[in-house]
């Protein structure tokens, strides 16, 4: 099933350069070799979603929730194939992996669920007022696809948030052709997962421009796609560097188009203080489970704890580094992914405003956990310290009182989460300090920790700069089909032209909202 092609639709191509993916454990070189998408194959895969985009555009909400089904079905139907590559070219466990198949297979279904419901596309209908003085229009409006979406695959979900994960699904829910950018760091993973979309494209009898997979290692791949005129929208999950670079390639093109980046978040985790002091011990056992949770490589880990000073922290801390000594080092997910975590370890046992508290055992191949604490004054002044480090290291920030606390709040960037662990007793106080979360995050916990994502239509998986470059979005639950769409309001149209969903007779039987209230059933 692999043969290390580029996917234009049906046609899979071969094409020099090659590179090969890598063994995750030992950094040796795979056994296959893997095509090197180049200009030509992006400008042939745009032009071949562009004229897939009016067709399925139109499909109808059936048709189209039966496509990301058969999708769902095509990977499941990989099998235990699927796994063993991911576990080769990721170092990721059997089981969290086959608990991430379920997550990507169950997105997909639950987009699907989205898309037969019709609430995304938000019909609303404000009929003519011929009598009114001066008499009012018919208008109708709904929500239509942007067109064509590029997608870039993460390395840290190599199945979730890949070549079939969020981005993915919740374009195909909205509409939207989807053009894969491989990452290089599993590229038999992206293929056999991309060649399960392509089944299902054609077992739907779907135009073939709906999906293509566009291999390679290079930087200028993935600006090429972007700059691809046929490209309406991007999504992408990665570093701050990258994320950025592309969003500056969109906006320079002659029409630009929207990077929906999530990027750098370190995820602050506040201790109120009756909390800390009534479980100080449990709250630091089960904070190093999430700090350590795939080697620390989820976009969610708590990079930074914010307490008040004082006999309680001390407790906390000293079981942390009790937990944090005896944690394993983890396979990272790539060997330059190790390399920045090393550096980034190290920048903070070099820096003398940071106290390294607890390190795990060395390994030469494997990450190993990293604890520091500093003074809030510290946290203020030294903006290194607020920087992520992706992988199992985090700086608790020691705070006098609430004051401070909430400077140290006030000193974050923008957050994918925000988590705050209280006691009845400190609501009053943590009343002050909700608030100051709400501005920096997407997503607010209480009593909880922020690794895992629930697949739901609640979720809001991203926040404000530069946790994402649209603090509006979200890159997980339903909500994230509206990344890929756009309102559309059609005045006095004659009925034989305007789009199904909006039609006075409402065939699709959709839910509708008419002069601002609900029609009913």
């Amino acid at each position: 099933m692999i043969d290390g092609s580029i996917l234009i639709g049906r046609e899979a191509r071969q094409r020099a350069p090659k590179f090969t993916g890598f063994d995750a454990t030992n950094g040796d070189a795979g056994p296959q070799y893997f095509s090197t998408a180049g200009n030509e194959d992006v400008a042939d895969a745009c032009l071949l979603a562009a004229s897939a985009a009016e067709s399925f555009a139109t499909l109808s909400p059936e048709a189209r929730a039966s496509f990301l089904e058969a999708v769902a079905y095509e990977i499941e139907a990989i099998g235990d194939d699927l796994i063993v590559n991911v576990m080769v070219e990721s170092g990721l466990p059997r089981p969290r992996l086959e608990g991430e198949r379920a997550r990507t297979i169950n997105q997909l279904r639950l987009f699907a669920s989205e898309v037969r419901a019709g609430l995304w596309l938000d019909i609303t209908i404000d009929p003519a007022m011929p009598d009114r003085t001066p008499p009012r229009p018919d208008l109708r409006r709904m929500n239509v696809p942007l067109g064509p979406v590029a997608v870039f695959g993460a390395s840290n979900f190599p199945l979730a948030f890949s070549v079939a994960g969020g981005d993915t699904a919740s374009a195909f829910a909205a509409g939207c052709p989807v053009v894969v950018k491989g990452h290089p760091a599993h590229p038999a993973t992206g293929e056999l997962v991309a060649r399960a979309i392509g089944r299902a494209v054609a077992a739907c009898d779907l135009h073939p421009g709906v999906f293509s997979y566009l291999p390679g290692a290079s930087n200028e791949l993935g600006g090429a796609l972007v700059a691809d005129p046929r490209i309406k929208a991007v999504g992408f999950t990665g570093s701050r560097a990258g994320g950025l670079a592309l969003a500056a390639i969109a906006a320079k093109r002659e029409e630009p188009i929207p990077v929906y980046a999530e990027m750098s978040a370190i995820n602050p985790v506040i201790l109120m203080p009756h909390a800390l002091n009534a479980r100080a011990e449990d709250l630091a056992r089960d904070f190093v489970s999430s700090l350590t949770l795939g080697a620390g490589q989820f976009c969610t880990n708590p990079g930074i704890v914010i307490a008040m000073d004082g006999p309680d922290l001390d407790r906390f801390l000293a079981a942390a580094t009790g937990a944090v000594t005896a944690a394993s080092p983890q396979v990272m997910l790539t060997a330059g992914i190790h390399l920045a975590y090393t550096k980034g370890v190290a920048a903070l046992r070099a820096n003398p405003n940071a106290d390294l508290l607890a390190v795990g055992p060395a390994h030469s191949t494997c990450g190993s956990a990293a604890l520091f604490a500093a003074s809030a004054e510290a946290f203020a002044s030294d903006a290194s310290l607020r920087e992520e480090v992706f992988g199992a290291s985090s700086v608790v920030v020691r705070c006098k009182d609430i004051d401070a606390m909430a400077r140290a709040i006030g000193g974050l960037e923008g957050q994918l989460t925000a988590t705050i662990h209280l006691d009845p007793e400190d609501e009053p106080t943590a009343s002050r300090i909700l608030p100051l979360l709400q501005g920096k995050a997407g997503r607010i916990l209480a009593n909880g920790w922020p690794t895992g994502v629930e697949v739901t239509w609640a979720m809001v998986h991203g926040g404000p700069f530069p946790a994402t470059t649209d603090g509006r979005s979200t890159s997980v639950g339903t909500l994230a089909m509206a990344r890929f769409l756009r309102p559309v309001c059609y005045q006095d149209i004659p009925d034989e032209l305007l789009p199904v969903p909006v039609k006075h007779d409402n065939p699709w039987k959709l839910p509708r909202r008419i002069n601002g209230e609900r029609e009913s059933a």
